[in-house]
């Protein structure tokens, strides 16, 4: 990994299962389960030729530009398919 987690893990490895707070999570039941799809996205590595002052204005909004740009384009897509 090239990020520096900021997470406490080895307070978390030492805390127990009672000690997390749940309470804002509901439980799942068992309708849940029934009605749930797994949808693994899969994501091709493509070389794509961009202006180079807009990828600096993505670059410029900080980690995660290349979500930011997937992002827009599905959007862009989604709206050409109605």
């Amino acid at each position: 990994m090239s990020k520096v987690s900021k997470t406490d893990w080895k307070r978390l490895s030492e805390m127990d299962d009672k000690d997390i707070d749940t309470s804002d999570i509901p439980e799942l039941d068992d309708a849940f389960f029934q009605n749930a799809e797994l949808k693994v996205p899969s994501k091709q590595p493509v070389t794509l030729r961009i202006d180079s002052d807009v990828l600096v204005w993505f670059k410029s909004q900080g980690q995660g530009y290349q979500t930011r740009i997937n992002k827009l384009l599905r959007a862009y897509m989604e709206s050409q398919q109605r």
